[in-house]
């Protein structure tokens, strides 16, 4: 059985310093225009939530930030490289459940989630 957790922010808050990146979504060309290459089937909303994964019966936790949210998956960022297992469960701040979760993509501070 999993423990409910209350959210009260990640260590450190505003410690993480904002990167600029070209999104999975969007590909620069040398022209300078950017092509999607969006493969979603749905939209993610843009939003900045606290989240806490956790795996191996709750004794293992991290603290993230969704930066992306759908009903069926999130990108969470962490502010330094983390080591994060293939599966774990994942509560966002602002619902009522705790959902699984399976890492789709990772890099060394975000992770792409699919719900499920």
């Amino acid at each position: 059985m999993l423990a409910q957790f209350s959210l009260r922010g990640p260590p450190e808050a505003g410690k993480c310093e904002e990167m600029v990146m070209i999104s999975d979504a969007e590909r620069r060309l040398p022209s300078g225009r950017t092509v999607s290459t969006e493969r979603r089937n749905e939209p993610r909303d843009h939003v900045e939530r606290r989240a806490r994964l956790f795996w191996n019966n709750g004794a293992c936790m991290l603290l993230g930030m969704v930066r992306d949210l759908s009903e069926s998956g999130a990108r969470i960022r962490f502010c330094d490289i983390c080591a994060v297992p293939d599966q774990f469960y994942v509560e966002i701040e602002g619902s009522d459940r705790v959902r699984r979760a399976k890492i789709r993509w990772r890099s060394l501070t975000e992770i792409g989630v699919v719900f499920g």
